[in-house]
């Protein structure tokens, strides 16, 4: 699991640093920052939108005596994609994109909803319960 997450830090970083340099000798240096400055705003307001549709979804859902289970899938694909839009590099900008997208949304959730199901019938999905402070 460290490995994996060292990896990360040390590979995602730089891959994103090598298109930014990249996008810089196609386009210039000034183009690539507002580049990267629009792709941050428009994927904050993105995800604010697609985050307000899932959350009042979930909320009819709820209100309906539903859980809403795919929902909430599809609220962490709005939010991680919000989040990766925010930072700087194209290739988290186009991962970002993907995930906020409604159209491309589905095959996040399936992946994740797999990946979930998988450690739930492992037994190694977990829920700790925090301190009770009542």
């Amino acid at each position: 699991m460290y490995k994996w997450l060292l990896a990360l830090i040390i590979i995602v970083p730089a891959v994103e640093m090598w298109g930014i340099i990249q996008m810089g000798h196609w386009i210039g240096g000034w183009a690539t920052l507002a580049l990267l400055l629009l792709t941050g705003f428009l994927g904050a307001g993105l995800a604010r939108s697609e985050g307000r549709k899932v959350w009042q979804q979930a909320q009819r859902q709820m209100q309906a005596g539903q859980v809403p289970g795919h929902t909430m899938l599809e609220g962490l694909c709005v939010l991680a994609g919000g989040i990766m839009l925010m930072a700087p590099g194209f290739v988290s900008d186009i991962i970002g994109l993907t995930l906020l997208l409604p159209v491309t949304r589905p095959f996040y959730r399936f992946v994740l909803y797999r990946w979930l199901e998988r450690k739930v019938r492992n037994g190694s999905f977990r829920i700790h319960r925090g301190p009770n402070r009542f």
